[in-house]
């Protein structure tokens, strides 16, 4: 007797509701998209109003804008004790000024690590602890990168925020487990996205990039929203407290 074939697994994100944070354009817009597509309520999330009022309404299905600036914690606190619970969460605002060391000032020391991983955990943990309140189960996504997994030139602060990230993930999974809430990250190569794209107008710097990305190519915002869609899903339930490193072969060597 020939042994019955599993289900496929399951990508729809059908009556859950998912928050990203830096959702104006870029990863985040692409990522919300993509969670609406997949089924999900999607709540966009960032300081700019115009920006993510016009990516809820160019997405549709139902998803809405709220203006919340991730580094006032206690705005934070207030936003997610007023909000219903999320099953979702895409930890995506950051920033970075890449410089050699000898450069950085503490202002760009605050800057980057106050966003990156500051804001990052007590968004996680407003978004965590009002779905352990009402017993919600869920999915926490954390925007990292590759540079949370090797070191690059001016690149001192953005790697410490990065691979601090990494840590605190894996805490958090542990922390999270037993109430059924996951904690993962994605750690992505170089996006082309409208904050990067300049960047990559100096053909030496694009040109050391390709160099390390073995596929030969820059990273589109369409190659990383598939990692989110399958972390939000149920596709993903045995995932916690690792990474999806989606950049095209440059930590491989």
């Amino acid at each position: 007797m020939s042994e019955t074939p599993q289900p496929s697994p399951n990508f729809r994100l059908d009556g859950r509701r998912a928050i990203v944070t830096g959702a104006g354009r870029g990863i985040g817009l692409g990522s919300a998209a993509a969670l609406a597509d997949a089924g999900a309520e999607v709540t966009l999330v960032a300081r700019t109003v115009g920006e993510i009022e016009a990516g809820a309404e160019a997405i549709g299905k139902g998803a809405r804008a709220r203006v919340l600036d991730v580094s006032d914690l206690d705005a934070v606190a207030d936003f997610f004790a007023s909000e219903e619970p999320f099953h979702i969460l895409l930890n995506n605002a950051g920033t970075n000024r890449p410089k050699p060391m000898w450069d950085v000032d503490e202002g760009d020391y605050d800057a980057v690590l106050d966003l990156n991983l500051k804001s990052a955990f007590f968004v996680a943990q407003g978004c965590a602890k009002r779905m352990i309140a009402t017993q919600t189960k869920g999915s926490l996504i954390h925007m990292g990168s590759q540079m949370g997994h090797v070191g690059g030139p001016n690149r001192s602060l953005y790697c410490a925020s990065k691979w601090a990230l990494e840590g605190m993930n894996k805490a958090i999974a542990l922390d999270l487990a037993p109430h059924g809430i996951r904690s993962n990250t994605i750690a992505p190569t170089f996006i082309e996205t409208p904050m990067t794209k300049p960047f990559f107008e100096d053909r030496e710097f694009l040109d050391s990039v390709l160099s390390k990305i073995k596929l030969g190519r820059l990273g589109q915002v369409e190659d990383l929203v598939g990692a989110v869609v399958f972390l939000a899903s149920d596709a993903s339930s045995l995932m916690t407290g690792t990474s999806l490193v989606v950049d095209g072969g440059w930590t491989a060597e």
